[in-house]
């Protein structure tokens, strides 16, 4: 996993920009919280759930959205 960012004439300010987009859509800066404190595995397991069902509604919205309910 590498993420090339290009600079060009000299914008680096453009260019940190665009590697945190890059790093906020890849989960970098998630994954980095998350490795740096201990979590408990009933707190990673309530974590997941919670994100499972996140998603499912997220789903669930976007389907009714399609089919116009």
């Amino acid at each position: 996993m590498s993420i090339k960012i290009d600079v060009r004439n000299g914008n680096l300010e453009q260019a940190m920009r665009v590697l945190k987009k890059k790093c906020l859509k890849e989960g970098i800066f998630r994954l980095a919280k998350e490795r740096s404190v201990y979590e408990k595995p009933s707190e990673k397991k309530r974590r997941k759930k919670k994100e499972g069902v996140a998603n499912f509604k997220k789903n669930q919205k976007k389907l009714r959205l399609q089919r116009g309910f």
